[in-house]
């Protein structure tokens, strides 16, 4: 079922928080939903619809709508690691369309850093993955979130040549628009050669080619065209959704490319527009790599050329061919709760709405995509893409 035009983006809202020790994961749910409503003038007494994934205390989406006093008749907690929130904003707009809610909540929220959680370096098995099929045969070899990452990275230098200055200019552009947002948790600029002389992580990604890890979160607030008619904000639509998994393929695997590859696709032919007319682009980046593999797949450039695209300030904005991450992104603002993927969403939104700091607005901004990835790009991992359009 299409969904293109029948669901609006109508709440946005990013807790300024990064070092949440004196809040709970429940409050900062709490806090972020709060936030997000008021941005588009609705309470918790309009919300019908509830959507969370992994990051939510307890039985997931069943203990927050309790604690937040919710009436819904939709729920759902479906966890995709860092893809989670495009899929529930897809997910929203399918369940307005069919008629089962009309005001959808998101919230992500999150206390990696306040817990002291070294995320991405530490062998460590979480407590959903226990039971899962693969963890038996891949825990013993001592995988990490970062090691994985790092397979994909040297295999792209591999096949395609790209270098670690290539990939040091995600990072660069990152840190030029982090500069611009008070709330970022790096806001110096940084340069390539900054980020190659930073101590090496996991061969080839040195620590500046990973994210930061934050306390925090982020809230959104999507209805149906009837409600966001009658509110008095810009109307941010949804006009195409795709998404995807990758797996191992019992053993063949190939770490050229990502799910990016297979739900971008479906996202443009559902939207009717092609990665040319994006004006601005929220890439998931956990790691210099992702951000630059899922260029590619996206089709913003031919696979094995997105050292090229994103070398000399190509994805900075006011200077470079396509504007990604102009609050700072992951990699230098803010990566709660092990997943930032809400944040991409709301960037897009502020830009679409002409609500970004004015330093990093991107001009005649009526197109943006946002892209979520979850899981690893060295194993499983799940994408979804969306396509937003100011209306």
């Amino acid at each position: 079922m299409s969904t293109k035009g029948k669901a609006y983006i109508v709440g946005a809202y990013e807790h300024p928080t990064r070092h949440a020790v004196d809040k709970s994961l429940a409050q900062l749910h709490a806090e972020v939903a709060k936030g997000a409503l008021e941005d588009a003038g609705l309470t918790k007494d309009d919300v019908d619809g509830y959507f969370c994934a992994g990051d939510a205390p307890g039985m997931g989406g069943l203990n927050l709508a309790d604690y937040m006093g919710l009436k819904l008749k939709r729920i759902e907690s479906t966890e995709t690691g860092g893809s989670s929130y495009q899929l529930h904003v897809a997910h929203a707009a399918q369940a307005i369309a069919a008629g089962k809610c009309s005001v959808a909540l998101i919230t992500l929220a999150g206390r990696p850093r306040a817990e002291g959680l070294a995320i991405g370096t530490t062998v460590r098995i979480p407590p959903h993955y226990i039971h899962s099929p693969d963890t038996p045969f891949e825990f013993p070899y001592g995988f990490t979130t970062a090691n994985q990452y790092g397979m994909a990275a040297m295999r792209h230098m591999h096949e395609f040549g790209t270098t670690s200055e290539q990939l040091a200019w995600i990072k660069v552009a990152a840190s030029h628009h982090a500069q611009h947002n008070p709330h970022a948790l790096l806001r110096e600029v940084v340069t390539v050669e900054d980020v190659i002389n930073s101590p090496m992580i996991t061969d080839p990604l040195h620590r500046l080619d990973c994210c930061v890890i934050t306390d925090g979160g982020g809230a959104l607030v999507v209805t149906s065209r009837e409600i966001a008619m009658s509110l008095k904000r810009p109307r941010v639509k949804l006009i195409g959704a795709g998404e995807a998994a990758k797996h191992t393929n019992c053993g063949d695997v190939d770490l050229t490319y990502t799910a990016a590859a297979i739900s971008g696709p479906r996202a443009f032919e559902e939207a009717g527009v092609k990665p040319s007319d994006i004006k601005y682009a929220s890439i998931y980046d956990s790691f210099t790599i992702t951000v630059l593999m899922q260029l590619e797949d996206l089709g913003f450039c031919k696979k094995g050329e997105g050292g090229k695209f994103v070398a000399d300030g190509n994805l900075i904005s006011g200077v470079g061919k396509l504007p990604f991450n102009t609050d700072g992104g992951g990699l230098c603002n803010n990566h709660p709760a092990n997943r930032g993927g809400i944040t991409k969403v709301i960037e897009a939104v502020r830009q679409l709405r002409g609500e970004a700091h004015p330093a990093v607005q991107v001009k005649n901004c009526d197109i943006a995509l946002a892209q979520g990835t979850g899981g690893s790009l060295g194993t499983r991992h799940g994408s979804a893409t969306l396509i937003l359009e100011r209306e």
